[in-house]
């Protein structure tokens, strides 16, 4: 995904976040329906789990994001890390609506909503220290995920960015004009 120049902040977040959910969904589609529910030990989350876990905090933090505490009353966080969806339909689905809570919230805003306050935990942020706060979570979510997979498809792997050993014709070609986005 080639990156748009913007001095826009909430533009750049916007498409951050989109560069996450992207990421983790190549990494996904590289590995079986098993592997979304395998873990490495007792002590790891399964992709499924952290998938779920995931939706969850999304729907909590982005659902009536301006008026509304970002930890919903509703919201049982403990049960986000037990019994994910079996299927890959239900779990992408659950992953879909996760991010649509996220995109939902994040598209109508403007730039002069940066400075509001927002509350998660009942403490005060402004909106743009919520978003950088859930863009880092994001992050290293999506970077779990994309462990996982990479660990449970090693052999038959397909890079998301640059291939191992690629890096100097990758800079070749870009500087040379011949690749202008990635």
């Amino acid at each position: 995904m080639a990156l748009q120049f913007t001095t826009s902040y909430l533009q750049d977040s916007i498409a951050i976040l989109r560069q996450y959910k992207d990421l983790a969904e190549r990494a996904m589609a590289q590995i079986t329906d098993e592997h979304l529910l395998q873990t490495l030990d007792p002590e790891v989350n399964s992709i499924a789990i952290t998938v779920k876990h995931m939706a969850g905090n999304m729907r909590s933090r982005w659902t009536n994001f301006l008026e509304t505490d970002g930890e919903k009353p509703d919201r049982n966080r403990d049960t986000e890390f037990e019994d994910p969806p079996h299927t890959r339909a239900a779990l992408m689905q659950m992953w879909e609506n996760g991010w649509n809570c996220v995109f939902s919230a994040l598209e109508p805003l403007e730039e002069a909503d940066m400075v509001r306050s927002v509350k998660i935990r009942g403490e005060n942020h402004s909106v743009m220290q919520a978003i950088n706060r859930q863009i880092a979570h994001y992050a290293y979510h999506c970077g779990q995920i994309v462990l996982l997979a990479k660990h449970f498809n090693h052999s038959g792997w397909t890079a998301l960015t640059v291939p191992r050993g690629k890096s100097q014709a990758f800079t070749e070609k870009v500087l040379s004009g011949q690749l202008s986005q990635r």
